[in-house]
């Protein structure tokens, strides 16, 4: 499984930056791959390439403003969501993008 994203918040500093560690934790400890992008106060890092959107299986958008490139995504399963479940509901938010990837 491969899940990628973006994180993003209002002010672009801490919640951006928690919001990509908990995703990434998440992510490493069932043995996925994962990249996350962030769109910060220091701009876009960790930019996501195109190889990146074509191998992911599902797309993670975990943001509280409106983000840069978001039509990479055209096709494939995204979830919309904002930085606040993606530093506390993690997990659940992880689950929710393995079903949708499994189409179930």
């Amino acid at each position: 499984m491969k899940i990628i994203g973006i994180t993003a918040c209002p002010t672009g500093i801490a919640h951006t930056y928690m919001a990509q560690e908990c995703l990434e934790r998440e992510c490493k400890k069932r043995g996925f791959e994962v990249k996350i992008e962030t769109q910060g106060g220091l701009g876009i890092e960790n930019e996501l390439t195109e190889e990146d959107v074509a191998s992911a299986d599902v797309v993670i958008l975990a943001v509280s403003v409106v983000i840069e490139g978001e039509e990479r995504f055209e096709g494939k399963p995204i979830i919309n969501t904002d930085v606040d479940e993606a530093i506390s509901k993690v997990a659940q938010l992880v689950d929710r993008a393995v079903a949708l990837a499994e189409g179930k």
